[in-house]
Parts: structure tokens; C-alpha cells; sequence
């Protein structure tokens, strides 16, 4: 078993769709990032390649690349799953952490685990959402933009 750690943060654009977990989710600003800005993949994506000791996300996808400009972080998080694959490993678990202090996430929060258990192929109980707020607390608290963290068990196929 191995264990990995991803944690990502962008920060608020009015321009822009706010998307988390591949939901779009309702509200007046997005994140500013090169690709969607989808802070929570874009977290599982670094726990999933730190667990297999491959990196992370700007390493495989990197924001100087013209590949990736408004890409779908859900295409990006398919790819770093086949990744692991290819390196003999799959995702047993995952649990993710989104900090924000708006909006209200709770009612996307099972979109969100449908989009990734589909992405990752696992079933529903091996992924985790939860949202918290840090209480006012740093640029989060003060609504400035987004953050999460995201820890994953990774197991050798076969073992």
C-alpha cells in the first residue's frame, strides 16, 4: 500500500464557471487557473501520483502547455488513472476535503463522488467528500478562493 497527499488552491476570476469535482456548480465567480480550476481534482491528482511516486499534476500537465487551456480536469484525472494503472497500481481510497467559505457545497457533494468513482473506476464508498470553512479565517475565510486537500490509498494489483 502507499499512501499520497494533494492539496491545490486557486483563487476567485468573475469570469469564469466555478467548477469542483467536475459539478458545475452555481455561483458568480470561478477559479483562475489554465486549466478549469477544478481544485479538487486537481488535489487528487497529486495525492494519486505522490502515492505512486510519479510526481504530480504539473509534471504530467503542465500550465505553459497549450495541450491543457481550459482542459477538464476530469480528463486529467482519467489520464494520471491510467497512469497508475500502467504502473501496476489502482486506487483503493480516497478522502477529500474542500475549504471554502462560499458557496454552499453540501448539495454537490454527491455529484462530485459520482463524477470521480466514474473517473477512477471505484464504487461510492471508496471516496470521501466533505467541505468545511475556516470560520473567516485566511483568503479562504475572506472569500478570496478555493482550496482542498485529498489523501489516497493506492494497492498493487495483484497483492
Amino acid at each position: 500500500m502507499r499512501i499520497g497527499h494533494g492539496f491545490d488552491a486557486h483563487v476567485f476570476s468573475v469570469s469564469r464557471p466555478l467548477i469542483l469535482g467536475g459539478v458545475n456548480i452555481p455561483y458568480d465567480r470561478g477559479l483562475m487557473a489554465h486549466s478549469d480550476g477544478d481544485v479538487v481534482i486537481h488535489a487528487l491528482c497529486d495525492a494519486i501520483l505522490g502515492a505512486a511516486g510519479m510526481g504530480d499534476i504539473g509534471v504530467h500537465f503542465p500550465d505553459d502547455s497549450d495541450a491543457f487551456k481550459d482542459i477538464d480536469s476530469r480528463e486529467l484525472l482519467r489520464k494520471v488513472a491510467e497512469l497508475i494503472t500502467d504502473e501496476d497500481f489502482y486506487v483503493s481510497n480516497v478522502d477529500i476535503t474542500i475549504i471554502a467559505q462560499l458557496p454552499r457545497l453540501a448539495p454537490h457533494i454527491d455529484e462530485m463522488k459520482q463524477n470521480i468513482c466514474r473517473d477512477i473506476e471505484r464504487a461510492l464508498q471508496a471516496v470521501n467528500i466533505k467541505a468545511t470553512t475556516t470560520e473567516g479565517m485566511g483568503f479562504t475565510g475572506r472569500g478570496e478562493g478555493i482550496a482542498a486537500h485529498a489523501v489516497v490509498l493506492l494497492q498493487e494489483i495483484g497483492a
